[in-house]
């Protein structure tokens, strides 16, 4: 798995973690969601990012 997708993977957790807590602020319950689901994303490809790790060092 190349180096840079995990880096922008990252990327786009932080971004969702960011865009959530700005919702929270400012009480914007469409940006805490869109934050939210931004963060499951990012999860879902970190995961994807293991098993291929996992396949590539078998």
């Amino acid at each position: 798995m190349a180096i840079g997708d995990k880096a922008k993977h990252a990327a786009e957790d932080v971004t969702g973690k960011a865009k959530e807590a700005f919702g929270k602020a400012t009480d914007n319950e469409r940006l805490e969601a869109e934050g939210k689901a931004d963060q499951a994303k990012a999860d879902a490809k970190k995961a994807g990012d293991n098993v291929k790790d996992a396949f590539d060092h078998n």
